[in-house]
């Protein structure tokens, strides 16, 4: 893949580079409709591809917070055309790379000394480039190393980047500027802490050791003294990104074995720790033949306020939803029905909610669950679908949830298609991280 030089870094460039694209976006439109007065029957898919390439290329250049968003859309399934989500999926791990000089004059300016100053060996080309930065391969003290290296720019983009991309948001996803609005401030926390590598160097040395009790999971060691604000070493892990791992045929043995740690690494998670890895997307991890994989990538943490853990786990009880009242309660709680709703709106909007709560908490209901239940997916996108599609839904005054519930579903949306790609079958039931927790003390 062609590296790059150099990276837009002033809010005028940049937002010049979104003003040319938008207008190449306009002229994909008046194509699209020109072919379709020729020709009633013309679809959007050629329209989707030509946007998304073009969206996508500039992403890719600009990096930072604009691709992170693309790559964070790419992972809910059924939110965008196919087009958007096949080519954004590629931020995960595969943007075009920064060119060696720059990679040198970020260690020079943060470390103090070249790469080939601090390390026995370092390889100039990338082994992959996502949103936020890229890694190359090292070796110290006899060690194979991983270095993640931060795009020059990321940190003091991340606000006005957010303000440009919006707009294409609001138009790629179909949301209203409310619920924008409000997702767009967590949003904008979340990639203002991704970041901050010492923040992330701190997270990543702290949830790596209080989740190394967890079976067939396996973290790097980290290395303070040859990390900086944009640059953490860690050690090199080997494995296979999700779509490479499957196109080894692996077997249902370690299918389950990968998918079964996984669970149990986010479980305990929300329900021990009460802050969660909150980016589960396929780049994140490495899995391995023998069942075991491995997790880095710790700089996209969702602490979880205790209120809200409360309201949204009691979803998952079935007894409590039975009481009306109390059901009601726990909707307002999670902003998901609003004090100024009609008794319309309430029944109308609990009535959407309750079935697709169903729907998503199943495998909690369950002690053990098959997330290769293709029948069960398919359920789950068309009643998205459904809803991505409701005229009440799509013309909401008010944004419907709290913007804490944002990266706690990506995070469990996330998951859950990782587990159906694996089509793993596991042990699922409310309480195994405390069971697990009793089971490492004895």
């Amino acid at each position: 893949m062609k590296e790059q030089s150099n990276i837009p870094t002033g809010k005028v460039e940049r937002a010049g580079r979104f003003i040319t694209t938008g207008l190449k976006v306009g002229t994909n439109y008046l194509k699209h409709y020109t072919r379709k007065l020729m020709d009633p029957t013309t679809s959007k898919e050629e329209l989707h591809a030509d946007n998304a390439e073009d969206i996508y290329d500039t992403l890719s250049q600009l990096k930072g917070s604009a691709l992170k968003v693309a790559q964070m859309l790419s992972m809910d399934k059924g939110m965008l055309p196919k087009a958007y989500s096949d080519l954004f999926s590629m931020s995960q791990y595969s943007a075009p790379p920064l060119s060696g000089p720059l990679v040198v004059n970020t260690f020079l300016k943060t470390l103090g000394k070249s790469p080939t100053q601090l390390y026995d060996q370092f390889d100039m080309k990338a082994a992959n480039a996502a949103s936020i930065g890229q890694v190359h391969r090292a070796s110290k003290w006899g060690k194979q190393l991983a270095i993640k290296i931060q795009y020059p720019g990321v940190a003091n983009s991340v606000k006005s980047d957010l303000r440009i991309v919006k707009p294409f948001a609001v138009r790629i996803v179909g949301m209203n500027e409310v619920d924008m609005n409000k997702y767009f401030e967590e949003i904008e926390t979340k990639l203002l802490e991704e970041t901050d590598y010492k923040l992330e160097l701190h997270r990543s040395m702290e949830l790596s050791a209080l989740c190394a009790h967890i079976p067939n999971l396996v973290f790097p060691g980290y290395y303070p003294e040859l990390s900086s604000e944009r640059v953490i070493t860690m050690d090199w892990l080997d494995g296979f990104h999700l779509k490479e791992f499957l196109q080894r045929n692996p077997s249902q043995e370690a299918r389950n074995s990968i998918g079964q740690a996984l669970w149990d690494f986010y479980d305990f998670q929300m329900h021990q720790l009460k802050k969660v890895h909150a980016d589960p997307h396929p780049g994140n991890f490495l899995m391995r033949d023998d069942g075991t994989v491995g997790i880095f990538d710790f700089g996209c943490i969702k602490e979880i306020p205790a209120d809200f853990y409360q309201n949204y786990f009691m979803l998952v009880d079935k007894e409590v939803l039975k009481d009306e009242a109390k059901r009601m309660e726990i909707y307002m709680n999670l902003e998901m029905i609003h004090p100024t709703d009609t008794e319309k709106e309430i029944t109308f909007y609990s009535g959407l909610f309750q079935q697709m709560i169903d729907l998503l908490t199943l495998p909690f209901t369950q002690d053990r669950f098959d997330f290769g239940n293709e029948s069960y997916f398919a359920e789950i996108y068309a009643y998205m679908d459904y809803l991505y599609n409701l005229k009440e839904v799509r013309d909401s005054k008010v944004a419907r949830g709290s913007r804490h519930s944002l990266y706690v579903n990506r995070t469990y949306f996330g998951l859950y298609s990782i587990l159906s790609e694996l089509k793993a079958d596991i042990f699922t039931g409310i309480g195994r991280s405390t069971a697990l927790m009793h089971q490492q003390a004895s």
